[in-house]
């Protein structure tokens, strides 16, 4: 394979994972919510076709738990970093220093994410330097580089509205081309739970674990 595709996650915990969306959720059931969300995205990367599938996990005693949970085909590997920029950089660098061609980062919590987006993530690298899915809060869904650049992943405010305008000044310093990817959603608060529900409504089969989850907790 010459491409690579990786997705980032980490063990759910109660009282540490989706805060945001407790309420309408229990700690312990936004721990579960998240697990069917990430669930029904490794589901969801393993339908591109043509790629080497990786989960990038944290923290790094987690690894029997996500064995239990991603589908056959990937390979897991421990995150390495101490913040999310760092852990971004060392997965891409460590991937593309393997020899692949393009590689591409992405999120576990938008599992709705239509698969022509994560497509086009890699066929646009054809033309461009980078490509970036945008998301709807300011920040960024996936990430695809043919060569690294370890500018892109420093001095940014992460988890802001500010990631994707810093992200792009450094494309444009650096003279890079970028293809924009259409703009989605992770699930975060409860806007987004909002429209995942609507989403789903409309297509149970898009994230069929998170449809149950949701349908079991009488919100759908």
């Amino acid at each position: 394979m010459n491409n690579a595709l990786i997705i980032v996650a980490k063990k759910p915990e109660p009282g540490s994972t989706k805060t945001r969306l407790s309420p309408p959720f229990t700690p312990e059931a936004a721990a579960e919510f998240y697990d069917c969300l990430m669930r029904d995205t490794l589901a969801l990367a393993a339908q591109v076709p043509g790629v080497d599938l990786i989960l990038a996990y944290a923290p790094a005693s987690a690894v029997d738990y996500f064995q239990n949970r991603v589908p056959n085909g990937f390979r897991l590997t421990p995150q390495q970093g101490a913040h999310l920029g760092e852990r971004l950089a060392n997965a891409l660098a460590f991937h593309l220093k393997r020899g692949y061609r393009k590689a591409i980062i992405m999120n576990s919590d938008g599992p709705t994410l239509p698969l022509a987006h994560l497509q086009a993530a890699f066929t646009e690298l054809d033309h461009a330097d980078v490509t970036l899915g945008m998301g709807h809060d300011g920040g960024y869904y996936l990430i695809g580089l043919k060569q690294m650049v370890p500018e892109l992943f420093e001095n940014i405010a992460w988890s802001t509205e500010k990631v994707i305008p810093q992200t792009l000044d450094i494309c444009r310093r650096l003279k890079l081309t970028v293809h924009s990817l259409p703009e989605w959603y992770d699930v975060d608060v409860d806007a987004d739970l909002q429209r995942l529900r609507q989403d789903l409504v409309l297509n149970p089969a898009s994230a069929p674990l998170t449809y149950s989850f949701l349908k079991k907790s009488e919100l759908l």
